[in-house]
């Protein structure tokens, strides 16, 4: 039952929301979902505590719902599959949307439309229940699909804003992309395995490795068109998924949609980079661990494209402005080194720093919606300065929370924030997996260490130190928030600062069996948990050195010496604009695709809607009735002896037709 509550719950809040919002009013609105998510948020920690924490068995909890689809070869039950995992995933999406919700209630005060944003909220919520309780992919896909509606209407919530509309669309449109793939690989699934339901998958997949000592691999089967053998048949059906995942968690080469995200409100930013949407990802990779951990080949390819992704992102945010398009690069950097992780087979340690990361990445964007709050909608840095005296409680959380991010903390002791214990793992078990691709991704996440940290603090000092940049109007209505904004910002901060030393032993460390119970699935000869501990001092040691040379680069150019920034852009003019530019990738894009479609678009627009479907069409067959009738109407003159004349000629027709038929 507690299950069902989990996520149902959310779905009710929705539906109250979003049918009777007009009805029941704003406050109402607000007190039903955001009261549904707090009793949703304490039952995901006893879930928690009573699944992952506990002593219980070891086997899958599985919840029947109702028989959902029977045809074929396709026997689908909507089920709750509930492991260690899943009630992970309760706590970090459930505790932030709970604190989202609270939160709202103070930053949406002044928006009429607040019932309709806290039922999308809440459908937000249910969608992302419903892909982590997944016991089969049909209904992980249908999560999937919720996630991004949801996501679609909140990042356009402002659909009158025309910047708010374009960001909505580019993000529905590029996750589609990446969704194609994962279509492809839930049938690559089904053909390989005549099954889509993950107990079957997992237990059929064992079939697909090469025999001990057998010759030419068999070819078994003909997966869209090509004809492969078993090993290569599973390593194509894991790329396919990883595509879908690229989409979700904006991965290098997919990842445009994420900064444009930020044009919906500050609390949608927080709850899709910390908890939901980008998050959906990385979950399918670790939950989908009984297969990719058989393709080494597509692990190498999830390596290569995480330790990029993370690279790439951290590089953008150097020279970003505006405070919610440099924690947004964060992400996108961040969830590079989960798939890093994934990648090199350390899964515990990726879903630990996606635990982690939900805490104090949520902490850092619902901190600059404070920030935003109290400079009257301000989100350039440029324009802020001094503002740590005028509202210190969200200066100390926004600190926090980039202790927590740059990952500081003393390697060899258990001193550090949360950010420190998980990432410098990462970083380890990309050194600790003694492959070039490993040694390739972990000079990229330290380099990427480095940059977050210098971007980190470049936005603490430019926001919070310094000189006031805003004009004096602005400065004299400069106040703190309320405290149902203040009171997120606090709970999220006890998670930055105690999540990683309280649960690190637990996800990566020597409570790793007892804590997973089998919820991810490792190969005997995996022992990347286990050499990671053993890797050399200064391998340990390099995330700390970036962390504090990105930090002192950042106290030199924006507090030491404010004009080293503009002098170096100046140098530099042309790395400044390919960065500023975000390598311009939007440009490419835009040139590659956008224009050839919309060309296209035209194209056909004129040679088919315009010459054939308007003139033989159905609008060109409306036009001719629009025309006869026209015709048709001119006969109703109005004039009585009009109509006795065409009586009359309708009576002698008549009488002719009756006279000619009798005479036949």
């Amino acid at each position: 039952m507690i299950y069902k509550a989990i996520v149902f719950l959310p779905l009710i809040g929705f539906l109250i929301a979003g049918l009777f919002g007009r009805q029941i009013g704003a406050k109402a609105s607000e007190y039903v979902t955001t009261g549904l998510m707090m009793i949703v948020a304490v039952l995901s920690w006893i879930v928690f505590f009573n699944v992952a924490m506990g002593h219980e068995a070891h086997e899958v909890i599985k919840v029947p719902v109702l028989r959902w689809i029977q045809s074929g070869g396709i026997d689908v039950e909507w089920a709750f599959r509930v492991d260690t995992l899943t009630a992970v995933m309760f706590v970090v999406v459930n505790s932030v949307s709970c604190l989202v919700h609270l939160y709202s209630i103070g930053y949406m005060h002044h928006d009429p439309h607040r019932p309709r944003f806290f039922a999308y909220l809440s459908l937000f919520t249910f969608a992302m229940l419903m892909l982590i309780t997944s016991d089969n992919l049909l209904q992980m896909f249908f999560g999937w699909e919720g996630v991004g509606l949801a996501s679609y209407l909140l990042i356009g919530f402002w659909f009158k804003k025309p910047s708010a509309s374009a960001a909505a669309m580019k993000a529905f449109i590029v996750n589609r992309v990446g969704d194609f793939g994962f279509i492809l690989g839930i049938s690559a699934l089904f053909v390989m395995f005549g099954s889509i339901n993950l107990e079957t998958v997992f237990a059929s997949a064992q079939s697909y490795l090469p025999a001990e000592g057998a010759g030419s691999p068999e070819v078994v089967l003909n997966l869209f068109g090509m004809q492969l053998d078993r090993s290569h048949a599973l390593t194509g059906a894991c790329l396919l998924l990883f595509m879908g995942a690229m989409g979700k968690s904006a991965q290098f080469l997919l990842h445009t949609w994420l900064p444009d995200a930020m044009e919906g409100p500050t609390p949608v930013s927080a709850l899709i980079h910390a908890a939901t949407m980008v998050t959906a990802g990385v979950f399918l990779v670790a939950r989908m661990s009984p297969i990719f951990e058989l393709s080494p080949d597509a692990l190498t390819f999830v390596t290569i494209i995480g330790a990029i992704t993370a690279f790439f992102a951290a590089t953008v945010g150097l020279v970003q402005n505006d405070i919610k398009r440099v924690i947004a690069y964060s992400t996108c950097s961040q969830l590079g080194y989960m798939f890093v992780a994934l990648g090199v087979g350390a899964y515990g340690a990726a879903v630990f720093h996606l635990f982690t990361h939900a805490f104090f990445k949520a902490l850092l964007f619902l901190g600059a919606g404070s920030v935003i709050h109290a400079v009257d909608g301000e989100q350039d840095m440029r324009y802020m300065g001094g503002l740590r005296k005028h509202i210190p409680y969200t200066f100390w959380a926004m600190t926090i929370g980039t202790l927590a991010l740059t990952g500081v903390g003393i390697p060899g002791t258990i001193i550090g924030f949360a950010g420190f214990f998980s990432k410098d793992a990462i970083i380890e078990s990309a050194f600790a997996s003694h492959s070039a691709v490993g040694g390739f991704a972990f000079t990229l996440l330290v380099i990427a260490a480095l940059f977050t940290s210098f971007y980190s603090w470049r936005l603490a000092f430019m926001t919070f130190f310094g000189k006031p940049r805003a004009s004096a109007d602005v400065m004299h209505h400069v106040h703190e928030s309320p405290m149902v904004m203040l009171l997120p910002l606090l709970l999220l901060g006890i998670g930055a600062i105690f999540a990683g030393v309280a649960f690190h032993d637990y996800f990566f460390g020597h409570h790793y069996a007892d804590f997973w119970k089998g919820a991810l699935f490792t190969l005997p000869e995996n022992e990347i948990l286990e050499e990671f501990h053993h890797v050399p001092l200064w391998v340990k040691w390099s995330p700390f050195f970036a962390m504090a040379l990105g930090f002192v680069t950042a106290w030199y150019m924006y507090i030491k010496n404010p004009a080293a920034p503009k002098k170096l852009a100046e140098q530099q003019w042309m790395l400044y604009q390919f960065l500023l530019n975000k390598w311009y990738f939007d440009e490419l894009y835009d040139f590659l695709f956008v224009r050839s479609s919309k060309a296209l678009g035209r194209f056909l627009w004129k040679k088919s809607d315009v010459a054939v479907i308007d003139r033989y069409g159905p609008n060109g067959v409306a036009s001719a009735v629009s025309g006869l009738t026209d015709k048709v109407v001119r006969l109703q003159s109005g004039y009585l002896y009009h109509y006795a004349f065409a009586m009359l000629i309708g009576i002698a027709a008549l009488v002719t037709w009756m006279m000619l038929g009798s005479s036949l």
